[in-house]
């Protein structure tokens, strides 16, 4: 019905479904297969991740993000205690690895429990319903 609110029964909150990969359904753990991509569908529950639409959205963005935020801390550790260039190399390469993955996991994650826990569908005319 419209105006209905999701069902909340069992959900984890999203800021733990997305830290955590969770499944948005009923919590249990294990919604990625590999770095970042998601399992077909949950081992609890059976939901099926594919139905929703998240790609590599927030990939540009938190990479953008993350990159700012580490040549900002990246320049003023140089600027405060001028480091070697292979001090930079050992400590910022595996730093901006690390947090570009787990952000895009937290962002796609984020993304995927928005969806579920709002209904988000693709839209439909009126007049191709089902009703």
């Amino acid at each position: 019905m419209p105006g209905e609110a999701p069902k909340q029964q069992g959900q984890p909150p999203l800021w733990r479904a997305a830290l955590f990969g969770l499944c948005p359904e009923c919590g249990a753990s294990g919604l990625f297969e590999g770095l970042a991509r998601f399992r077909p569908r949950c081992r609890a529950c059976g939901l099926d991740y594919g139905r929703y639409n998240v790609g590599d959205g927030p990939a540009a963005f938190l990479t953008l993000i993350i990159g700012a935020l580490l040549i900002a801390a990246a320049l003023s550790l140089d600027f405060a205690f001028e480091p070697p260039l292979w001090v930079h190399i050992v400590l910022w390469v595996p730093l901006t690895a690390a947090a570009v993955l787990y952000g895009l996991r937290v962002g796609k994650a984020a993304l995927l429990a928005s969806e579920h826990q709002r209904q988000a569908a693709e839209g439909r005319r009126a007049e191709d319903r089902d009703d």
